[in-house]
């Protein structure tokens, strides 16, 4: 008799960015994701009751991967003038892969229609602002922030890819726009 395969949790959400990233935010499904992870699709639909609920679990996966790497960033960026700012700066230094576009294109679409997922990302972002505002020169570093917002969406979105060299200038010219824009009163 065979042996039913264990599979981890992590492992489907594994699956579902490789569909992602084969097929497209379009292309995923139960069906696929269970095909994928060579599992039944009710073992798919018994973690993640639906597609929705699978996409909420991938975008807590990722937000939550992103947020530990930024906390980590922050902190080995205590000894800045901004740790929280910087700490951001650091971690746009490493280029996106495919998978993390295709997994941002993948949210993209699913928070247009879907609106726990558009209030999770709205609750991300303003804890992201939060932080920002929470350091010295506030308005400078929101300014700083808004384009380091920028410069990381075109890569995740797959508008524009820059060379290493470019995007360690650009982001040492979004360093510069916090440390050179006039005190605040």
């Amino acid at each position: 008799m065979a042996r039913t395969r264990k599979i981890t949790a992590d492992e489907i959400l594994d699956a579902a960015e490789r569909v992602i990233l084969r097929v497209g935010a379009a292309g995923i499904s139960i069906d696929a994701v269970a095909q994928e992870a060579g599992i039944s699709k009710s073992r798919v639909v018994y973690d993640h009751k639906s597609k929705s609920a699978l996409l909420e679990a991938l975008i807590d996966r990722r937000l939550n991967a992103e947020e530990q790497r930024v906390r980590a960033s922050v902190q080995s960026n205590s000894d800045t003038s901004h740790p929280e700012l910087f700490g951001r700066i650091a971690v746009a230094e490493k280029a996106p892969d495919d998978t993390d576009k295709a997994v941002c294109l993948a949210i993209s679409a699913a928070v247009s229609s879907e609106e726990k997922l558009h209030d999770r990302m709205r609750e991300w972002t303003r804890k992201d602002l939060a932080d920002i505002g929470k350091g010295a020169r506030p308005k400078a570093a929101l300014i700083a922030y808004l384009a380091l917002t920028g410069f990381c969406c075109t890569e995740y979105f797959n508008l524009y890819q820059w060379e290493t060299e470019s995007r360690l200038a650009i982001l040492d010219s979004i360093r510069e726009i916090y440390t050179t824009s006039p005190d605040e009163t």
